[in-house]
């Protein structure tokens, strides 16, 4: 298993007090030593002076929450820094506006080969339509544009881009004056990815990373591959995350293999899986989500990428080379596909050896009681993003505007799927919505459809163990003697244990609960603000002025 971690100064030990310490391991920790890039022992304030003339360095945390760093579970890092240093559209609140946007962003850039923007969303302006070509190349002033929807799986273009892809025009998914889907849409943003410079890709990395740092995120998932990046981008991204101070990185690459030397592949471009989004399907904001039954505002059933023969062959030829396989999931009949894929592969080869190999699914949103328990009987991580709920869930949003509501009241349900035994990891898809770990903890705790609510621990527990478990690692994610020393320190208010169900208490400040608690997560709750981020016992960000 490949981990990137910088390497750095010789380890110090350190003794931090004075606080809180979220740790299973002692309920009521106010103390933690780190010690060799691992925790050494967590406790009380008073043991915690039989440790302070033994150590290097002792941080008073001043009252500051200690919990395990966040896993973000499913980023595109690349195009995380380059919405974050680039053409962001996401506050864009109608068509005009986004393309006063692009006319800004054009005249400032004017060195720019290629304008890369990102996030806009046609759904939430009045005139409920994406910009035309015409207004594009206007906006653009004839150069060279790419903005891909909220959610990567369709884009608009102007003529110019159309014109550095030879043959667009008669791929599968170009339509004339609509946004490009499946192979045109590929096509086009190989194209425009191509015009980045080495230099500019990795100023973009190392804004994303450095942002996830900022934020308690201590390890990202990168999921990439030959449909979404390239692999100079891929192995330089592992390069870099290696090299310099920061957030773990473990990369997916979601290419299809079929034999060994396939795996061997996968293996030496530096990937733990081939996995990530290998597309079963596309996305519903996009219409390419894949259906039992047609869209609600749209005549079809959206688009197949992968079958279940295909996906039974990925995931035979990944078992038997001991590497995860994984796919992106969204509509009920591409997870269908999925689990009767990964069912298939098992028959063969055996459940236990499909179960032990920990293979995932990314997104797995229209899940049903069935599909469920085959997650639980199959051990399929499902790899989730609990910002898509909360920034499209509910009775009048996207979802129920693709799906009709009834439909869409079905979509993740974390509640039933931690009750099956269903192993959730918690991400963000970045840039389709933010790095955010406490408000995905959040989105999660307080789901638009309210049987699906988890505890805000749960939460927790599925945004830092769960993404060390998607990895296969069992030890990490957590403050007990013996792990890594990847943690955050928090300013935060009164400590809680919130219960998602109105016939249980909320909260409980009760010590007798002996549960440790968490920053209240009520929605218009300030949410806590990272000090300090720590990654095997190294400081990869402190927050100014602190």
């Amino acid at each position: 298993m490949t981990e990137s971690t910088a390497p750095q100064s010789e380890h110090r030990t350190v003794l931090l007090r004075g606080g809180d310490v979220h740790s299973p391991a002692d309920p009521f920790a106010t103390a933690m030593v780190v010690e060799r890039g691992h925790v050494a022992w967590v406790g009380s304030e008073g043991a915690a002076d039989a440790f302070a003339s033994g150590v290097d360095e002792v941080i008073d945390l001043e009252g500051a929450l200690v919990t395990p760093a966040f896993t973000d579970s499913h980023v595109h890092t690349t195009s995380t820094g380059l919405a974050l240093t680039g053409l962001d559209l996401s506050g864009a609140r109608a068509l005009t506006e986004a393309l006063g946007l692009v006319r800004a962003f054009a005249s400032s850039h004017a060195g720019d080969r290629v304008i890369l923007g990102h996030g806009w969303d046609a759904a939430r302006w009045p005139e409920q339509r994406p910009p035309s070509r015409a207004e594009l190349d206007e906006a653009a002033g004839g150069r060279a544009l790419y903005l891909p929807r909220v959610d990567v799986h369709s884009a608009v273009v102007s003529t110019a881009l159309l014109d550095l892809v030879p043959g667009v025009t008669s791929m599968p998914g170009y339509h004339p004056e609509a946004p490009l889907t499946g192979d045109a849409h590929h096509a086009v943003r190989a194209a425009a990815h191509g015009a980045v410079t080495p230099a500019q890709r990795r100023e973009a990395q190392r804004a994303a990373l450095a942002h996830a740092a900022s934020l308690g995120i201590g390890t990202v998932h990168e999921c990439a591959g030959p449909d979404i990046s390239d692999e100079d981008d891929f192995t330089g991204l592992l390069e870099l995350a290696a090299e310099q101070p920061g957030p773990r990185v473990f990369g997916y690459w979601a290419e299809r293999i079929e034999d060994a030397k396939g795996a061997l592949r996968v293996r030496e471009l530096g990937a733990v899986g081939a996995a990530g989004d290998l597309f079963v399907d596309g996305s519903l904001g996009s219409h390419t989500a894949l259906l039992h039954e047609p869209y609600a505002d749209a005549p079809h059933t959206g688009t197949g990428r992968l079958d279940a023969a295909g996906i039974a062959a990925h995931v035979a030829a990944c078992t038997e080379a001991g590497l995860q396989a994984g796919f992106h999931a969204i509509g009920d009949a591409a997870v269908t596909a999925v689990v009767e894929g990964v069912r298939a592969a098992s028959e063969t080869l055996g459940l236990a050896r499909v179960r032990a190999a920990r293979h995932r699914v990314e997104h797995a949103e229209m899940l049903t009681p069935q599909t469920i328990a085959a997650f639980a009987e199959l051990g399929l991580t499902a790899s989730v993003q609990p910002a898509f709920d909360a920034a499209w869930g509910g009775t009048d949003g996207m979802y129920a505007g693709r799906l009709g509501a009834q439909r869409a009241g079905t979509l993740n349900p974390y509640a039933a799927m931690l009750r099956a035994g269903v192993p959730l990891a918690f991400g963000s898809d970045s840039p389709v919505t933010p790095l955010d770990p406490w408000g995905t903890v959040r989105a999660a705790a307080h789901h638009r459809t309210p049987e699906h609510r988890i505890s805000v621990r749960a939460g927790f527990t599925a945004h830092t163990r769960g993404g060390w478990r998607a990895v296969g690692r069992d030890d990490a994610g957590v403050l007990v003697p013996g792990a890594p020393a990847d943690y955050a320190v928090w300013r935060t208010g009164e400590l809680l244990v919130q219960a998602p169900d109105d016939r249980v208490a909320r909260w409980s400040t009760d010590p007798r609960s002996g549960t440790p608690g968490l920053p209240d997560l009520t929605p218009g709750a300030e949410l806590p603000v990272c000090l300090r981020t720590v990654v095997f016992g190294h400081t990869v960000y402190v927050r100014p002025n602190e």
